[in-house]
């Protein structure tokens, strides 16, 4: 086999990993971002995260690994748009940056009995 042709076949092969690797990043993404979401009662906007950055990092192993970051939008009112920020290692979650929302917080039972019997 020519070495063009070798070449050309490992440069496919990459290419294959990486769109393969990136697309189990989003999903990992997503599925963060939505519990994330639905454990704080938040409206994930769009349903889909977005790559922000893509920087190789090492893990606790020292192996070399893709650190992506991924943005998202979410509500709290339905009204709004807020950001938010999900880092990921390979797969792995490492971190999900959702600031506070602006909404008040009530306590779920404060206005099932308000006369107090």
């Amino acid at each position: 086999m020519p070495w063009m042709e070798m070449i050309s076949l490992f440069v496919l092969l990459a290419a294959g990993w990486f769109w393969y690797d990136s697309f189990q990043a989003r999903e990992a993404g997503m599925h963060a971002a939505r519990a994330a979401c639905a454990a704080e009662d938040l409206l994930l906007l769009d349903d889909t995260v977005a790559l922000a950055s893509l920087l190789p990092a090492r893990d606790d192993q020292g192996r070399l690994r893709l650190r992506r970051v991924y943005h998202f939008e979410y509500s709290d009112t339905g009204d709004n748009r807020r950001d938010g920020r999900v880092t990921l290692l390979g797969s792995e979650l490492l971190m999900l940056h959702l600031p506070q929302a602006q909404r008040p917080w009530r306590h779920p039972m404060a206005h099932d009995n308000e006369d107090g019997a």
